[in-house]
């Protein structure tokens, strides 16, 4: 059933379909979304916000909205469109747009149902933004430094010749450099994004989804360590690695937090409804 909401004018008494009233937010911020489609077009990022943003429209489809608005959400929503529209002669597009990220997610908030969770399509409005090249750019080297010192303190639990300096590694005397595919940001979105689809499709409530929200980024970070020590120990080798059977090893390697996340997420989810 669709529905509408009353709205008074000039005219008289009139109706709008509730959905319209997100539309005009979105409409909004379209300099914004003008933005994050020219990154994805020219290549400057990955274009893996369109999944976010096609689980974000499965959900809202799935759940309806509210016949009537919060006034709290709506409001606050109402004020980061404003403060959005403002960064855009203020601010990095990057940071203007997680304003506008923010609006749209307390829109949401003000139109959703009572028992629909809030956090899982804010979340998901955050991941639709090209973050995947500004994250590389200011956490790649971080993680990828930790990732080597953890893999090489892995190898040596497994009796290999394997010491770590900076983001690089000698490995049975061979210098192994830890780049930008290794550092585990494309691990990360999709792990949290594994986590907010689970969270928002099974209707987990907002407190228990911000219980296991840590506990994922301790799940990415271990998966992209084994991954890299095995990377590492198996292309030390005289021989090298296939690039086929990198290739598979990387994948099995993702496929398995991706499980474990949505395992961790999905735990004992009766109870989380009613945290």
């Amino acid at each position: 059933m669709q529905q509408r909401l009353p709205l008074a004018g000039p005219a008289g008494l009139t109706a709008l379909p509730a959905w319209s009233w997100l539309a005009l937010q979105a409409a909004a911020l379209w300099p914004h979304a003008a933005w994050a489609a020219a990154r994805m077009r020219d290549g400057s990022d990955d274009p893996m916000g369109l999944a976010a943003l096609a689980m974000l429209a499965l959900l809202l489809l799935r759940s309806g909205l509210r016949d009537a608005p919060r006034a709290g959400w709506l409001g606050a929503s109402l004020a980061l469109t404003a403060g959005a529209t403002a960064a855009l002669w203020t601010l990095p597009p990057l940071a203007a747009g997680v304003i506008a990220a923010a609006a749209l997610g307390t829109a949401l908030a003000a139109w959703l149902p009572d028992d629909a969770p809030r956090l899982a399509p804010a979340g998901l409005v955050l991941l639709a933004l090209p973050l995947l090249a500004s994250l590389q750019f200011y956490a790649g080297y971080p993680l990828r430094l930790l990732t080597a010192q953890l893999s090489a303190g892995l190898l040596q639990l497994a009796a290999v010749d394997a010491v770590a300096s900076g983001a690089a590694m000698t490995v049975q005397g061979r210098l192994v450099i830890v780049d930008a595919p290794c550092s585990g940001v494309q691990m990360a979105w999709l792990g949290y994004f594994c986590a907010l689809a689970a969270a928002g499709w099974l209707g987990l409530r907002d407190g228990a989804l911000l219980k296991r929200l840590p506990l994922v980024g301790v799940i990415v970070l271990g998966g992209n360590v084994l991954r890299n020590s095995l990377l590492v120990a198996l292309e030390s080798r005289p021989q090298g690695l296939a690039e086929g059977t990198h290739a598979a090893i990387g994948f099995l390697v993702l496929s398995g937090v991706c499980a474990a996340v949505l395992c961790w997420t999905t735990r004992e989810a009766g109870d989380a409804h009613r945290d």
